[in-house]
């Protein structure tokens, strides 16, 4: 009964959070030459803009996949696999070509978080309130990591450390080859949002309404800033400025060397969203049900736009294509230089993984335990 009650707790939870939760290849804001690096949104700056072949006509299902439960995480591709987690507690990985299993790896809770992969390593967080730290060829555990409460947060590793959040109130540094704690910083609230990390300094919000800076290697705060309310939003970083949501209904742009405020913009609802960044624009939704595009400069709105019933995840951006689900079921790509609808497709489940793109094919997953592959 127990179990039943905090996995009710947990949906409502991540309900109220889905659109805070790639395969792109950074460290610490360099460009990695390995193609078997991934991470949730795309980069070590979470810009959320993958550097690969759009899907701008939609053919139809390339495979789809069956869970047990629901698949909030978002995918992670690598070495020919697709890897993400389930609330049916288990890590998966499957064939990128044909979607067939080739291993599971089972926590002792439900999955949110979204894994990283980098050294024939992936490291992905569990409500269990352990970090796991898993082969990607044999699925076998090299170590896992406790803290005091679940982990939604999805973890960011470079030059061998792992930088995630836990709702125990603290963001971890620990050593990604031995899991060894480093160091811990505490907030004042639950830490919901994934870490952004550039030239030394790692970035992420907390449910106490602050945006951290905190400098990598010693855990030391360089800056923070308070919104007027709770940060759950992952921020991205572009040329020295770093965009975030609040619960305050605003997009925020801060200096990111000072932490001094640029602009904000102000929606209808609270700003869950971790943003995506291209081509001189920002797009994020809200929870008023709009995806919004906003100049990366001057906060200025250039266009929103909402689906029948709102939008659900974290917008995606490939080529000009940005890509986003929605509460209706449709998972939907939109040419922004245009702000024409590319094409739509009904999984007849609320969309709420972050879509991944790679080589013209789009991963996500959906509220009825599916994982497709779109093409």
């Amino acid at each position: 009964m127990k179990n039943l009650v905090n996995a009710a707790f947990s949906i409502l939870l991540i309900s109220v959070m889905l659109v805070v939760s790639g395969c792109s290849h950074w460290r610490g804001g360099k460009r990695l030459d390995s193609p078997a690096d991934a991470i949730y949104r795309s980069d070590f700056q979470r810009s959320g803009n993958y550097e690969t072949k759009p899907l701008h006509e939609l053919d139809g299902i390339k495979w789809r996949f069956k869970t047990g439960w629901i698949v909030f995480s978002s995918p992670a591709v690598a070495t020919g696999m697709v890897f993400f987690g389930s609330y049916d507690g288990y890590l998966y990985a499957l064939d990128a070509n044909n979607g067939r299993l080739r291993w599971k790896f089972k926590t002792q809770y439900l999955i949110f978080s979204s894994p990283a992969i980098i050294n024939g390593m992936i490291y992905f967080g569990s409500e269990d309130g352990h970090v796991y730290a898993v082969d990607i060829m044999t699925g076998l555990e090299t170590w896992r990591f406790k803290t005091d409460w679940s982990v939604y947060s999805s973890p960011i590793v470079t030059d061998g450390v792992v930088y995630f959040g836990s709702y125990d109130s603290y963001l971890y540094a620990v050593s990604a080859q031995t899991g060894k704690e480093i160091w811990r910083l505490k907030t004042e609230g639950s830490v919901f949002s994934s870490p952004a990390i550039s030239d030394g300094i790692v970035y992420f919000g907390s449910h106490d309404g602050y945006l951290y800076a905190i400098r990598a290697s010693s855990g030391k705060e360089k800056w923070r800033f308070k919104p007027h309310d709770g940060v759950s939003s992952s921020p991205a970083i572009h040329d020295e400025t770093i965009y975030f949501g609040s619960y305050d209904n605003n997009l925020y742009a801060l200096d990111m060397n000072t932490g001094k405020e640029i602009w904000r913009y102000k929606t209808g609802g609270k700003v869950f969203s971790s943003p995506a960044i291209a081509d001189g624009m920002v797009y994020f939704v809200s929870n008023d049900g709009y995806i919004y595009a906003v100049d990366i400069k001057t906060g200025d709105g250039k266009w929103k736009l909402r689906p029948t019933t709102g939008v659900n995840s974290s917008p995606t951006v490939a080529g000009s294509v940005v890509y986003f689900g929605g509460y209706d079921g449709f998972l939907y790509a939109i040419d922004v230089r245009t702000r024409q609808e590319l094409w739509r497709f009904n999984t007849e489940s609320w969309v709420s993984s972050s879509p991944v793109i790679d080589k013209g094919i789009v991963y996500f997953g959906t509220e009825d335990g599916h994982v497709y592959a779109l093409q």
